[in-house]
C-alpha cells in the first residue's frame, strides 16, 4: 500500500535554517491491492484443494480396486462413491482456480489499459 507524506515546516530558532520533516501518515486503504490479493489467494486456495482431492480420489480409487478383488460379490462399494465425491470437488475446484485466474487476468488488462 502506498503512503502519504505530510512536509512540515519545523519551528526551529531564526538562527537556523527552515527544514522540511517528513511525517508518514496511516496506511489507505485501496480496494484494488485488496481485490487482487482476494483473487490470487482464492486461486493458490482452489489450485491446493485440487491437489488434495486428486490425492484423495486416487486412494479411495486404489481402495476400491482392493476391495474389488477382496470380494467379487460386492456391486457397488462405498469407496467408488468416495472416489466420484473426490472427483466432483476436483472438478469444482478446478473451475474455481479458472475463474479466478481469468477475473485476475482481467482486471490488470483493464488496469493496464490494453
Amino acid at each position: 500500500m502506498k503512503t502519504q507524506k505530510v512536509t512540515y515546516q519545523s519551528s526551529l530558532p531564526s538562527n537556523t535554517r527552515n527544514k522540511l520533516v517528513l511525517r508518514r501518515t496511516r496506511k489507505r486503504f485501496n480496494p484494488r491491492i485488496f481485490l487482487d490479493r482476494i483473487i490470487e489467494t482464492t486461486a493458490i486456495i482452489s489450485l491446493l484443494f485440487t491437489g488434495f482431492a486428486g490425492v484423495g480420489a486416487m486412494g479411495c480409487w486404489g481402495l476400491e480396486i482392493i476391495e474389488i478383488n477382496a470380494n467379487a460379490n460386492i456391486i457397488i462399494s462405498r469407496w467408488e462413491q468416495q472416489k466420484n465425491i473426490f472427483l466432483g470437488a476436483m472438478l469444482v475446484s478446478f473451475s474455481a482456480f479458472l475463474g479466478s485466474s481469468l477475473v485476475g487476468a482481467s482486471f490488470s488488462i483493464q488496469r493496464d489499459k490494453f
